[in-house]
C-alpha cells in the first residue's frame, strides 16, 4: 500500500493572547498549512518538481523546513550539538535536490519529530534570549527567529499552494 500524507483541518491562530503565545500559534498554524497542502498526496505527488530548472517541490519543501527549523531553534537559538537533517557541506541543498532518498513517511516523521524538538529546546528560553551565528556578527534574540520562521513558512507556503495546484488543482487554505 502507498502511504499518502495525512489530510488535516485548518487551525486557528489566537486572536488575543500574550505575545509568546501569539508567535507560537501563528508559527504552529504555519507548518499546519504547509502539512495541510500535502494532505491526500502520495510519495511520488510530493516529490514532483514545479517546472524546470527549479527543484522545489512539496517534499523538498518539507524537509527544507525540518532543516530550517532545526538550524535556527536547536544549533542556533538553544545551542544544540546537531548535524544538518538532510544537507552537508558536499551537498548543502539536498534537502531540495536528493528528494527519492527517502520515503514521504520518513521525510514526515522527520518533520514532527523535529518541531517538537524544536519546540521542547527552546520552551525555557526568553524572548528576549541573544545568541550569535557563526555567518554574522549581529546578536539574534529568540524573538527574531520566531518572526523569521513565521515569515519562512508563509513565503514557502505560497510556493506550496502553487506546486499543489499544479499537481491536481487543488487550491484554498488547504
Amino acid at each position: 500500500m502507498t502511504w499518502t500524507a495525512p489530510e488535516l483541518a485548518p487551525t486557528r491562530t489566537l486572536v488575543g493572547a500574550d505575545e509568546r503565545p501569539m508567535l507560537q500559534s501563528w508559527l504552529d498554524f504555519h507548518r499546519q498549512i504547509l502539512l495541510g497542502k500535502c494532505g491526500g498526496l502520495d510519495g511520488e505527488q510530493l516529490a514532483t518538481r514545479s517546472v524546470q530548472p527549479s527543484s522545489l517541490s512539496l517534499l523538498g519543501l518539507v524537509r527544507h523546513l525540518t532543516e530550517v527549523e532545526r538550524g535556527w531553534f536547536r544549533l542556533s537559538a538553544a545551542g544544540e550539538d546537531v548535524e544538518p537533517v538532510y544537507g552537508s557541506e558536499e551537498q548543502p541543498d539536498a534537502d531540495f535536490d536528493d528528494v527519492a532518498s527517502l520515503s514521504a513517511e520518513k521525510v514526515f516523521a522527520a518533520f514532527h519529530a523535529e518541531v517538537t524538538a524544536c519546540d521542547a529546546a527552546v520552551a525555557a528560553l526568553s524572548l528576549d534570549h541573544v545568541f550569535h551565528v557563526p555567518w554574522r556578527s549581529d546578536g539574534y534574540t529568540l524573538r527574531w527567529v520566531y518572526l523569521h520562521m513565521i515569515e519562512e513558512y508563509a513565503r514557502h507556503n505560497g510556493h506550496a499552494d502553487l506546486l499543489r495546484e499544479r499537481i491536481d488543482g487543488v487550491t484554498g487554505s488547504f
